[in-house]
């Protein structure tokens, strides 16, 4: 962590303000003028581990067959003011950390894991998004302002998934709240309108395979996967418009802000090449909705190895970053939703952007003057630029760490593998069983990104996460 230029220890001052929250933790909530709405029934989705809840959601059909869906985005602000210790340190880091067998965490747990965690059962202030959705999957109304709301049921990604996918779903949904079966499937339709329009317009739908470790007596025994559900699906749907449509209303009301982009790939050549070998056909020039289509294809026709092929155009399209936009001249979008505007905005307990965000959306709303000078959102920009590349290569090695600890009694095996990085300081492969990246060090002549291949292990070292190949 200090390596890549993180602080992973509180400094005593930011712990001293954090003693002094912990003393009065419901001043917060004496906050005047925000609305009550804690009798409406707002549930979370989110891994079975997570304490870090960020956002909840509630939805009504209205009479003209619309859906209204609300969104609740943790009020964090509210604990931690601009200019404090605590936001220092959460520049310093601007986002949480998740290195397999440890957390770090971008604020102290006592606030991210509770005071301003949408935990079941408590009362919590939030920024509500609201967003009436057509069956056409547009959003024709949208309003954003700040709540008093309360989280009834704290439910499970697994759980909820393995329950929408069983159709007709069971009587009872998880959580045993009552009304709780209809909400879910309210917002399971929200989202489902939301997803039908994205996909139209060109969102790109992957399949990524995440691997986490499972420890026993300090030696990793094995790498388990998480995959998408409808669960996932859901949220995932949701996310995205509420980002988009607060995105939007900064814009529209001429507030500076920070956006979330993915411009088109550069390495489009190489995408049409892979399309090509799978007998489709690409247009030379990048288009989001010839690729979503080709996506959905073969999803359809090899829904086995796609998320092998979603990995490999994951790569291609590259990381996004985040920019200063003052008005539409400075928006480029987001190419993998097909979204012209997009921001972070719902995970400001584990986010500094959408923490920025969240404050510039509430001076707004106060009729106030936006509390970030242009200049002081670009240095913001970069900072959690440079943090998230940092981020990205702490959770890479801790990945490697796991599986070389996995791997190191198995010198010599070959493996099926598809090849994820190929440039001039190495090229990279995933095994596709278990899901472990390493290098390849010889016979690597002539492997691009997207093409399969067989390798052996021929060395790992734990300490480093370095894990060796040769193409076989």
């Amino acid at each position: 962590m200090r390596e890549e230029g993180f602080v992973p220890t509180l400094p005593p001052q930011a712990a001293s303000e954090l003693h002094a929250i912990e003393a009065n933790p419901t001043r917060p909530l004496q906050t005047p003028g925000v609305r009550d709405l804690r009798s409406l029934l707002w549930s979370s989705i989110d891994n079975r581990e997570s304490r870090d809840l960020d956002q909840v959601e509630v939805a009504e059909r209205l009479p003209n067959g619309n859906i209204l869906l609300r969104v609740g985005i943790a009020d964090v602000d509210a604990y931690v003011p601009r200019g404090s210790a605590l936001d220092r340190h959460a520049f310093d880091n601007t986002s949480t950390v998740y290195a397999g067998v440890a957390i770090f965490s971008m604020l102290p747990e006592p606030l991210s894991t509770d005071l301003t965690s949408l935990l079941q059962d408590q009362d919590r202030l939030a920024v509500v998004v609201e967003m009436e959705i057509a069956s056409s999957g547009e959003v024709v109304n949208q309003a954003v302002y700040r709540a008093l709301l309360r989280n009834h049921a704290q439910l499970v990604y697994e759980e909820v998934g393995e329950w929408l996918e069983t159709k007709p779903p069971r009587a009872h949904a998880p959580g045993g709240v009552p009304g709780l079966e209809s909400q879910l499937l309210l917002q399971e339709e929200a989202a489902e309108r939301l997803q039908t329009l994205r996909t139209q317009r060109g969102a790109l739908d992957f399949e990524t395979v995440e691997a986490y470790p499972v420890v026993q007596h300090g030696r990793v025994i094995e790498l388990r996967l998480q995959q998408k559900n409808a669960a996932k699906r859901l949220i995932e749907n949701l996310m995205i418009a509420a980002n988009t449509v607060i995105a939007s209303l900064l814009m529209k009301a001429g507030v500076p802000s920070l956006q979330r982009v993915v411009e088109s790939p550069e390495r489009w050549p190489r995408i049409v090449a892979l399309a090509q070998g799978l007998g489709y056909h690409l247009p030379d020039v990048a288009d989001p909705v010839a690729l979503s289509e080709f996506l959905a294809a073969r999803r359809a026709k090899d829904p086995v190895h796609f998320a092998d092929l979603s990995l490999s155009i994951v790569k291609l399209l590259g990381p996004g970053d985040y920019s200063l936009v003052r008005s539409e001249a400075d928006i480029h979008g987001h190419f993998g939703l097909a979204a012209y505007s997009y921001t972070h905005s719902t995970a400001p307990n584990r986010r500094y952007t959408d923490l920025v965000i969240q404050r510039l959306l509430k001076a707004y709303l106060a009729h106030q003057p936006a509390p970030y000078t242009p200049e002081e959102l670009t240095a913001i920009a970069h900072q959690c630029n440079v943090r998230e590349s940092g981020s990205r290569k702490i959770e890479r090695l801790m990945r490697k760490v796991a599986a070389a600890d996995l791997l190191h009694t198995h010198i010599g095996q070959v493996y099926d593998a598809i090849v994820t990085g190929a440039m001039a300081k190495g090229t990279f492969v995933r095994l596709l069983h278990p899901p472990v990246e390493g290098r390849v060090v010889a016979h690597e002549e002539g492997l691009d990104v997207g093409d399969r291949t067989r390798v052996r292990l021929v060395q790992t070292d734990v300490e480093h996460g370095f894990i060796d190949f040769v193409a076989v």
